[in-house]
Parts: structure tokens; C-alpha cells; sequence
């Protein structure tokens, strides 16, 4: 699917005259070009394959240790409000004879994180994609994240950070396996 750039360019120019804007003053000439931009960016990661952004890097390696990535960098956009949510993510999986090109782990995050999302899919969708693409004997994603819709309108709460997580496979049916998981990514077991 191609986004149509110059329909969003309306759009935006319309919504500015809409707010009392004046689209035509210096400050807002190019503010629907960039917004349109910005929205595509934002927004790619549906009209992106997982398969494709793999692409093969996945590698063949006999170990049943856990392989943990964290503090990977998250932004989205919450697709109740189209405000921008951010954090980190932690990734950790067990894998059954294959492991991923470690930026893959990243790469996939971008992925989910560029559509309008709701943390909690966000992290199911990780997840799910980690323990699918390798046939991983479990996988634990970890999401801490801001919410600037909850920051700037509504309650105001400029502290409040939502985690959420993802375990599957022997992150689900093992404590160890998720103690484990959360005490190498710092956090404590409840």
C-alpha cells in the first residue's frame, strides 16, 4: 500500500484552518508537507513485511541459553489519541538451534512501533514474531513505556510509566526461566 502524500498535505491544511490557523503564515507553509512526511514515517511499519526485514538473518547455533537484548528503544503512536508513546523494550528468548542477527531484534520493534498501536498489542506482537521466526522454546518481551496522552491532556500525569509483558513457551510455564528474564533485564520478580 503506497500512502498518498498529497491528500494527507490536504488534509493537514485543512485541520490547520480548522484549529484557526493561517496555513499560508511563514512558520506553517510547509507544515502539511512535513506532518504528511512525518505520518508516513510513523505509520510504516503495516506496510512492511516481517519475513522481508528478517531476511534471512537468522543462524543456525546449538545453545539453549537465554539470549537477552534490552533497553531497545521504542516510539509509537498511541492510535487512540495519534500522541506519541515512548520507551524501552526487552527482549529475551531461549532458542531450539537458530538465533537472530542481533539488530533483527531491533529492527522488528520498529517494525510493530511504527503503526498506531496500543502498547499491550505492541508487546503480543513482538513477541509472538520473536517466538514464530525462530521456533523459539520461550520468549519474554518487557515494555516500559510514557504516554504522552496521558502526559500532556487528560490526567496530566507526568510520572506514570505503563510496562507491559509478553511470555511464551518456557517463559510461561517456567518461574525460573521468567525470574531469570527479569533479573537480567534489572527488573524484580513480584
Amino acid at each position: 500500500m503506497h500512502v498518498k502524500t498529497e491528500k494527507i498535505e490536504a488534509l493537514i491544511r485543512q485541520l490547520l484552518i480548522e484549529l484557526g490557523e493561517d496555513p499560508d503564515r511563514e512558520g506553517l507553509l510547509k507544515t502539511p508537507e512535513r506532518v504528511a512526511s512525518a505520518l508516513s514515517f510513523l505509520t510504516s511499519g503495516d506496510r512492511t513485511d516481517p519475513v522481508k526485514l528478517i531476511n534471512g538473518a537468522v543462524f543456525t547455533q546449538e545453545t539453549n541459553s537465554m539470549v537477552i537484548v534490552k533497553n531497545i528503544e521504542v516510539y509509537s503512536l498511541c492510535e487512540h489519541h495519534m500522541l506519541p508513546f515512548f520507551g524501552r523494550c526487552h527482549i529475551g528468548y531461549i532458542p531450539s538451534g537458530r538465533v537472530f542477527g542481533l539488530s533483527k531484534l531491533a529492527r522488528l520493534v520498529d517494525m510493530y512501533a511504527r503503526r498506531l498501536q496500543i502498547q499491550e498489542r505492541l508487546t503480543e506482537q513482538i513477541s509472538r514474531v520473536v517466538m514464530d521466526s525462530i521456533d523459539a522454546k520461550g520468549v519474554g518481551v518487557m515494555i516500559e513505556a510514557r504516554h504522552l496522552c496521558m502526559m500532556m491532556r487528560g490526567v496530566e500525569k507526568q510520572n506514570s510509566v505503563m510496562i507491559t509483558s509478553s511470555v511464551l513457551g518456557t517463559f510461561r510455564e517456567s518461574q525460573a526461566t521468567r525470574e531469570e528474564f527479569l533479573a537480567l533485564i534489572g527488573q524484580r520478580a513480584t
